[in-house]
């Protein structure tokens, strides 16, 4: 708690030195960022996993910097965790693209507008987090755009390495717990997080480790294997932010459960049962 108060307190002293807008200062960071990102492309193949680590740090502490006006408690985590997660998955992805300036910069555009609308969004949280603000329903939408997209690229990374299946399961499972928990407390916004939360949170990460586990025991392509655990997350998480603003209806239920069963049929079907992959 004393490291926190000090750093607040520099951030606070850096805010009254800083003559530049809100906005301008998310773009400033977002700017930094792309370098960043595209310098661990110049950097030699042995350094580049420790730069993404190293960019993944720098993103939390700039996006603190951008949000650090009555910065506190559990905001440390769940107002930075989604910036963080979404530069290290846009990062490790951007390693298996194709090694042509082509196909790179689409991406690299892709992950600076989704930086500054993800740091608008955090801003939104952080402001509705403390009074009622009109754009937080809009600020959920692109939040939970942008947890999908992070989900993805992560879940979609680690089957690319081809880890054993025990390894798979248990990464899967610490990203689905931390995603979980940013999508979850987004629709609370609460200042000290509730055992409902908690358990929540635990209850769909341990389904989505579970699916994780069981798909890495069958002879189905990845890609099929990451949309299918993406749509699980898509329904679940959706599914239990309802429950929690206790707007769970019947109507609600059967949709996110039969969007979910479809892409699951679909999966078994394209599933090639006569060797593994």
């Amino acid at each position: 708690m004393k490291i926190a108060s000090q750093i607040q307190r520099r951030l606070l002293l850096w805010d009254r030195k800083a003559s530049l807008t809100k906005r301008q200062q998310f773009v400033l960071v977002t700017v930094i960022l792309v370098f960043g990102l595209m310098l661990t492309e110049v950097v030699p193949p042995e350094l580049r996993y420790p730069m993404t680590a190293v960019l993944s740090l720098v993103t939390y502490w700039m996006t603190a910097f951008a949000l650090r006006e009555n910065l506190r408690g559990i905001k440390w985590v769940t107002l930075l965790l989604l910036p963080t997660l979404f530069t290290l998955s846009i990062s490790l992805f951007y390693f298996l693209l194709p090694t042509r300036w082509l196909t790179r910069v689409p991406f690299l555009a892709l992950y600076a507008v989704g930086m500054y609308a993800l740091m608008l969004t955090e801003n939104i949280y952080h402001v509705a987090s403390e009074r009622t603000i009109a754009l937080l329903r809009a600020a959920h939408s692109v939040g939970y755009l942008i947890t999908l997209t992070t989900y993805f690229l992560l879940v979609q990374t680690v089957l690319a390495f081809r880890f054993p299946g025990i390894t798979n399961t248990i990464l899967v499972g610490v990203i689905s717990f931390f995603l979980v928990f940013q999508s979850l407390w987004s629709v609370v916004l609460e200042e000290t997080v509730s055992k409902r939360v908690w358990a929540v949170t635990v209850a769909v990460s341990l389904v989505l480790t579970e699916l994780a586990w069981l798909f890495s025991y069958l002879p189905t392509q990845s890609t099929l294997i990451v949309l299918f655990v993406m749509t699980s997350f898509y329904g679940m998480v959706g599914m239990a932010q309802q429950y929690l603003v206790e707007k769970l209806y019947k109507k609600t239920v059967v949709e996110f459960f039969s969007l979910t069963s479809i892409v699951f049929i679909i999966t078994m079907i394209a599933t090639h049962w006569r060797g593994n992959f």
